[in-house]
Formats: structure tokens, C-alpha cells, sequence
């Protein structure tokens, strides 16, 4: 289903907007929409489904960090009048979750982490790719899944757009940097919030040690690990991924309710 997005002030996001409470998906690097779209399907059932476009090729270059990121999600956040969300982040955005947590803990309802930086990543090896090698960022790409048959032609595009684009590989570079200079490991003890820590046993880029090593820190977290899966769980697995957030959002729920 292809997802129409709403462009309001400075922001680029999709909404299902049939219910009240918010799941807002956080994408990674080179996150496309399609990346969340087993998500957006299911739970635009029982939740507002949101999907705010993280402006990683569009802020000021000199705001080009998470940072900067983290500022663009608290005012979209805030413009959106949200009370409390339910934050989920891949990759990169679930960094940015992270650091939202961090700085608005009042606002959090619970936290989904998948394939999370904040602690380590190895996105593309030491150096970035060589522009104009088609089939270098085709492996790259689909070296991120177990399966490399879920690396769609449209992901492996993007990227391949994005790597050939020396505007966006700058951006992407410092993002890159940023993300590796804001390690979160003496911080994650202060987020309380509920956690789902959903982690592919075969992810190279953040291993299986790093679901383990934010498990260790995050106290109020759950890790599961799905086999035969890599870095992005929710597009390799989404049945499976699907069934462990939609449990662990209704005992959420459900503990609100009681308290």
C-alpha cells in the first residue's frame, strides 16, 4: 500500500490517524517508508501509526547530527500535541528514541529498539563506499539481512542514490560520526520506560552482543532474538515481529490502565 505523506510546516511524515494512541516509527540511515510498512499495516488497527521523515538530507549542515535529529523529533512531537508516545526505532532511529527518552522521560509511554545504535554499530566498514559501484552497494545492502533476497530494488536504489549524491553522503558521513560520538552506555541506567529489545541473531551491523549489552543496561527491558534474521527484524520477520510488539504494547497498555 503505498503511504501518502503529509507535508505541514517543516515536517514530512505519514499518519493512519484512526486512533488515539501513537506509535511514532523511527528509520535508520537509509530507512525507506517501505522498511515499516508490515508495521504501518497491522498496527493502523489499534493504534495512530506515525512516521515522521527524519530530515537527515534536508537540515542546515551545520545541524546534520543526532542531535539535530533529536530536536527535529521533539518539535514534530510537540506540533503534533502528543501526550505520551510509544517510540520505535530502527537502526539509527532507534538511537534518536533514545536520546527522546533521555531528555522527555515524562513523555515516554514504552520504548521498541531493533537493530539499535547508541552502543555500537559497523554500518558500512571502515570507509565509506566507492561512489558509482552499483554492485558494491548492492552487497553492502544486502549483506544488512540474512536473507539478502529482502534487500528490495528500491532500498538497494536509495542507497545507491544516496552513496552517488556527494550532498548526502557528506550528510550521512557526519550522522554516521555523530551517532558514534554520543555512545549512550553510562546513560541508558536513567531510562525507566518500559522496553522491547528485538534483535536478529545474525545482524552484523549491531550483533546479537549489542540487543545483550542494552538488555544489561536498559532495566526495565525485555530482549528477544529471532534466528535466521539480520538487521532489520521488522522486514525479514514481520509476522514474528509483529506478534512480540502487539504483546508487549497491550501489557503496556494494560499496566496504565491498572495504575
Amino acid at each position: 500500500m503505498k503511504q501518502v505523506i503529509k507535508e505541514e510546516d517543516h515536517f514530512k511524515y505519514i499518519e493512519s490517524g484512526e486512533h488515539e494512541e501513537p506509535l511514532v516509527l523511527l528509520h535508520g540511515l537509509f530507512g525507506a517508508l517501505s522498511n515499516f510498512e508490515s508495521i504501518i499495516n497491522h498496527f493502523s488497527k489499534t493504534h495512530n501509526v506515525v512516521v515522521p521523515i527524519l530530515p537527515i538530507m534536508d537540515l542546515p549542515i551545520r545541524k546534520v547530527s543526532v542531535a539535530g535529529l533529536l530536536g527535529y523529533l521533539e518539535d514534530f512531537i510537540e506540533y503534533k500535541n502528543f501526550e505520551k508516545v510509544n517510540l520505535l526505532g530502527n537502526s539509527l532511529g532507534g538511537h534518536i528514541a533514545l536520546l527522546y527518552a533521555l531528555a522527555n522521560p515524562d513523555k515516554i509511554s514504552s520504548i521498541t529498539l531493533t537493530g539499535s545504535s547508541g552502543l555500537f554499530e559497523s554500518a558500512m566498514g571502515s570507509s565509506f563506499p566507492k561512489r558509482g559501484s552499483y554492485e558494491f552497494i548492492k552487497k553492502k545492502t544486502e549483506d544488512t539481512f540474512y536473507d539478502p533476497k529482502t534487500a528490495s530494488e528500491e532500498l538497494i536504489n536509495e542507497v545507491f542514490d544516496i552513496v552517488n549524491d556527494r550532498n548526502k553522503a557528506i550528510r550521512v558521513i557526519a550522522t554516521a560520526k555523530s551517532a558514534v560520538r554520543h555512545n549512550l552506555a553510562d546513560k541508558l541506567h536513567q531510562i525507566t520506560a518500559p522496553t522491547l529489545l528485538v534483535w536478529g541473531k545474525q545482524d552484523q551491523v549491531t550483533p546479537a552482543f549489542v540487543g545483550e549489552k542494552f538488555h544489561e543496561l536498559l532495566e526495565n527491558s525485555r530482549l528477544i532474538f529471532i534466528d535466521k534474521c539480520g538487521h532489520a527484524p521488522m522486514m525479514e520477520h514481520p509476522e514474528q515481529f509483529n506478534n512480540y510488539l502487539e504483546t508487549f504494547l497491550q501489557e503496556v497498555t494494560a499496566k496504565k490502565e491498572v495504575s
